[in-house]
């Protein structure tokens, strides 16, 4: 029963276009369709209808973490349609279920709107280069474009650090090697000594948590690998900060001149709903420049905003000012830019005067715009 239950349900997922599905008992299943959660019009889950689902797809292994420590992850295939990350866990003492959807299909530079500088950035022989956001901000996505592209276009040995493994990458151009966090390498720290021993061209490291792995990709960025990197922090002043911040006060000075030789570019993101449908990106890019540098290992990360609004000319843009224009071109609902933006105030300030018509044509403001049918 349950089976045909979950391919049923999949096959919703599939068809509809569905980004999540919410498993929870006491109500349907419940879809995130273009960033708004709907309900499904089917039969209220019971405790045991929620436990069948369940075991339906999870692993034994993950079975057992779950009745050991009340939560586990995993990933899957649902045949050749898609893939899915899963988080089972325990809420009111019953089991609940999240699925996310992991296209099957890369989207390009282009598709994703992408800043394009990104293309020069990842060209480079070495470097740390982030990819920020809160979770579900399309990070993943945009990483798995990047290291699609590499493959196409590079003969590259290309190791990634996943917990789990969302995009599964064929070799192409470049060898890829792709490593689960609990499964094929115990920890991200681990993962990454290990990955130095592998003659790498690229590394990419899931997720920066800890000390441990910001300092050994901070190392390895230095020691003549791009690597790739996620936090869950918005926009690219306060990444710098964030990094910082992690190492006690006495090795802050030496991390700043560390990261500012090795980082080459933090891209931020947030993901809108579109109207009338779809979702679509806004993008903050840093590109680390000289002067860049000299502020990070100074200390004067709070001036790194307005620099990005000067710097322009290498590919920067802020994520308000990309938020502004996708507003203006009438791709997106003022409320929604209000609630990703990172400084409301000025924001707000700013449509205002736009409403008013006080605001001349902003100089090259519409033409970085793509559909994101992520």
């Amino acid at each position: 029963m349950a089976t045909v239950q979950i391919d049923k349900l999949l096959e919703t997922v599939v068809k509809e276009g569905v980004s999540d599905l919410h498993i929870s008992t006491k109500q349907p299943p419940v879809v995130r369709l273009h960033g708004r959660m709907r309900r499904l019009e089917t039969k209220v889950l019971e405790a045991e209808d929620t436990v069948a689902l369940m075991k339906s797809i999870t692993p034994e292994r993950n079975q057992q973490e779950l009745q050991e420590v009340g939560g586990t992850d995993f990933g899957f295939a649902f045949g050749k349609k898609a893939r899915f990350r899963v988080a089972v866990f325990k809420q009111r003492g019953q089991v609940g279920m999240v699925l996310r959807r992991i296209p099957n299909e890369f989207l390009t530079f282009q598709q994703l709107g992408l800043p394009p500088v990104v293309e020069d950035l990842i060209k480079r022989p070495r470097g740390l280069f982030l990819v920020t956001g809160p979770t579900g901000s399309g990070k993943t996505t945009s990483l798995a474009s990047m290291i699609n592209w590499m493959n196409d276009n590079l003969d590259h040995h290309i190791i990634t650090l996943e917990d789990p493994i969302e995009y599964y990458h064929e070799h192409k151009k470049s060898t890829i090697n792709q490593r689960e966090i609990g499964v094929d390498v115990p920890s991200f720290p681990e993962g990454l000594r290990r990955a130095l021993r592998m003659d790498p061209d690229v590394i990419l490291v899931g997720e920066m948590r800890d000390l441990d792995t910001i300092q050994s990709a901070i190392t390895a960025a230095e020691t003549g690998h791009v690597v790739f990197g996620t936090l869950h922090t918005t926009g690219a002043q306060g990444t710098v900060d964030r990094i910082i911040d992690v190492f006690p006060t006495s090795q802050q000075e030496q991390i700043r001149t560390q990261l500012s030789t090795s980082i080459i570019g933090i891209l931020s993101q947030a993901l809108l709903p579109k109207k009338p449908k779809g979702l679509v990106a806004a993008y903050e890019m840093l590109v680390v420049t000289p002067a860049i540098a000299n502020l990070i290992r100074e200390a004067k990360t709070y001036r790194i905003n307005s620099s990005i609004q000067t710097g322009k000319k290498f590919g920067m843009q802020l994520l308000d000012d990309h938020l502004f224009n996708l507003w203006k071109s009438g791709t997106v609902e003022e409320e929604d830019v209000m609630f990703k933006c990172n400084n409301p105030g000025e924001l707000k300030v700013r449509i205002e005067r736009a409403k008013r018509g006080l605001l001349e044509e902003e100089e090259g403001g519409d033409d970085d715009e793509y559909d994101d049918e992520d």
